[in-house]
């Protein structure tokens, strides 16, 4: 059974700078824990079949001229029905002015009643948006997280393969540290994997004989992201004489993570190796590959053309192995 994540009312009050007409309790003390939002047509007119209560609801000018032309006494009975339901919040956008049986509904079944001046559509968006991130399932991996050229690279191997190093290595060429020895990584949509560091390690790397390192204090700013988008994973391993690695980049190997398929290789450590200028080939080429140009398809095409194989042959030599 899959986790279930929440964030405090309070967070999604602050990052979209709401109004609190009415609170029952502390915000921070009211958790919202669903992606989903809702606009109450439907329920407003008292049907309320599926209607779920971990969403906020959004009243927008719709909602809210079908509230404002019901006489009195229907409008109470409309928003009684409404806030018996008990939803986690109601939101009011473009600066709507809540009406009195509103407020007196909000109070009487304890929910939260906000408001924002942004406009409806607008701000759904952006509330969408946020939920997803932060309620996005997620997991903590053992590894480092870069940003190198602007791909989001993702380093995983045993302790002590040298990733910490490498990081600072590529810090000194100009790259991005997101995250070291422990990397959060979030499924924010299905094809897509956001990675950051715990705030408590946040912009830190440990190297083993000196100790921690603030890369911020030694590199500056422009020297560390937040979070990055998780679009190459390099698995790290001791080089093995004798075991046979991939030396013309046909094959496309895939890491399964959080039910997301992401591009990965193994790169054998070995002394004497710079695993730092190795990345941004790497990193680079792992663009090329998404622009839609394979340095090692084009390879085997030339090769096999020049040893006159028809052209069917050489299409299917050229077909990368899953």
């Amino acid at each position: 059974m899959e986790d279930i994540y929440s964030v405090p009312l309070s967070e999604v009050i602050r990052e979209h700078k709401l109004e609190a007409i009415y609170l029952p309790q502390p915000a921070e003390e009211i958790m919202v824990c669903s992606t989903q939002v809702n606009r109450p047509g439907l329920p407003l007119v008292g049907f309320f079949d599926h209607f779920e209560k971990a969403r906020l609801e959004i009243i927008g000018k719709v909602e809210y001229l079908y509230l404002k032309q019901l006489y009195d006494n229907e409008r109470r009975e409309s928003l009684e029905k409404f806030f018996a339901a008990g939803p986690v919040g109601v939101v009011l956008t473009t600066g709507l002015e809540a009406f009195d049986e509103m407020r007196v509904m909000a109070q009487k079944y304890r929910i939260p009643l906000l408001r924002t001046n942004r406009g409806t559509s607008d701000f759904m968006a952006a509330l969408i948006a946020y939920l997803n991130v932060a309620l996005a399932p997620r997991i903590t991996r053992h590894g480092v997280l870069v940003n190198i050229y602007g791909e989001g690279v993702l380093l995983l191997g045993d302790s002590g393969i040298g990733k910490s190093e490498t990081a600072i290595e590529l810090l000194k060429r100009g790259h991005r540290l997101i995250a070291d020895d422990a990397v959060e990584i979030k499924r924010v949509s299905s094809k897509t994997l956001v990675g950051s560091a715990p705030e408590i390690i946040r912009h830190y790397v440990e190297l083993r004989g000196i100790g921690i390192v603030d890369v911020c204090r030694l590199f500056g700013m422009g020297a560390v992201e937040n979070t990055a988008k998780i679009e190459l994973i390099v698995n790290l391993e001791p080089w093995e004489n004798g075991k046979m690695y991939d030396r013309l980049g046909l094959d496309n190997e895939m890491t399964d993570i959080l039910g997301v398929q992401i591009p990965s290789i193994t790169l054998p450590v070995c002394p004497g190796r710079n695993i730092a200028v190795v990345l941004e080939i790497a990193a680079m080429n792992h663009r090329q590959k998404m622009m839609g140009y394979n340095t090692a398809e084009e390879f085997n095409r030339r090769l096999m053309a020049k040893m006159g194989m028809s052209q069917e042959d050489i299409d299917a030599a050229s077909t990368p192995k899953v």
